[in-house]
């Protein structure tokens, strides 16, 4: 199998109204993402119910991440991360306007 190489950084098309997701691994059981976001959140009233555990790492930026069982936004900061269990609802409130927030999300069945 050859080697892979890539770079978080790279540069991403404009981001207008939708996220920017990169899928950069993908095996049996698990997928590793890039998603990158300036000022996206979830749809109002929207929660993510995922059928699989996401594990999520802020990069560069930051976000707000509620859970649906919480009153409060988590806030995420570069370095922070957070093991998202299958089926906990979710939602992204808010990433940083004034410039990208890059995201690594791990999906792992």
């Amino acid at each position: 199998m050859a080697a892979v190489t890539g770079n978080l950084f790279r540069p991403v098309p404009a981001l207008r109204t939708e996220e920017f997701q990169d899928v950069l691994l993908k095996r049996p059981g698990v997928r590793i993402e890039r998603i990158v976001s300036r000022g996206h959140a979830s749809p109002a009233d929207f929660w993510y119910d995922q059928p699989q555990d996401e594990w999520v790492l802020i990069v560069k930026g930051r976000a707000g991440l509620r859970f649906a069982d919480e009153t409060e936004d988590r806030l995420l900061s570069a370095g922070d991360y957070v093991l998202i269990p299958a089926h906990r609802r979710h939602r992204v409130a808010w990433t940083d306007p004034a410039g990208e927030t890059v995201w690594l999300a791990v999906h792992m069945d």
